[in-house]
C-alpha cells in the first residue's frame, strides 16, 4: 500500500472490489450490457455530447466513449460549476489528477433525452456569471 497510496491520493483503493457479491453483480451487469447492446451505441452518444458541449468557458473537450472531461481555467471555476450542476441534479465531479477538469461519466444506457438535458444544464450553468 505504501506505493499505491499516493499519486493520486487514495486513487488505488476499492473497498468491495473482488468481493463475491460485487463480482456477481458485475457479471450480471455485463450480461445485460451485452444483451441490450449498450456498447454499440457509445460512440454515437459521445458525439452527441461533443456536438452540444461547445462554450467559450470550455478550454477543451476530451473523451473516449462516454468517459468525458471538460477542461476549465482552474479548480476554483470548475468547483463552482460542479456545485451548480449538482444543485441542478447533474451528478459530476473533478478528477483527482486534473482538478480543472469536470468529469462526465454517464451509464452506458443513458438516453438521448438525458444527454440533451445534461448538456442543456451544463451550458446553462456556464452562461451564468461564474
Amino acid at each position: 500500500m505504501d506505493h499505491l497510496s499516493f499519486d493520486p491520493v487514495l486513487g488505488h483503493i476499492n473497498t468491495f472490489g473482488g468481493h463475491p457479491v460485487s463480482c456477481a453483480a458485475g457479471l450480471a451487469a455485463l450480461r445485460v450490457a451485452i444483451r441490450e447492446k449498450w456498447v454499440e451505441d457509445v460512440f454515437r452518444k459521445e458525439e452527441r455530447f461533443k456536438s452540444q458541449l461547445k462554450h467559450e468557458k470550455i478550454r477543451s473537450f476530451k473523451s473516449r466513449g462516454l468517459m468525458i472531461a471538460l477542461h476549465f481555467d482552474d479548480f476554483d471555476q470548475n468547483k463552482k460549476i460542479i456545485d451548480k450542476l449538482i444543485e441542478a441534479g447533474i451528478f459530476t465531479d473533478w478528477f483527482l489528477f486534473a482538478a480543472h477538469a469536470l468529469r462526465i461519466a454517464p451509464p452506458l444506457n443513458i438516453s438521448d433525452e438525458e444527454i440533451d438535458f445534461a448538456c442543456e444544464m451544463i451550458l446553462k450553468v456556464l452562461d451564468e456569471q461564474i
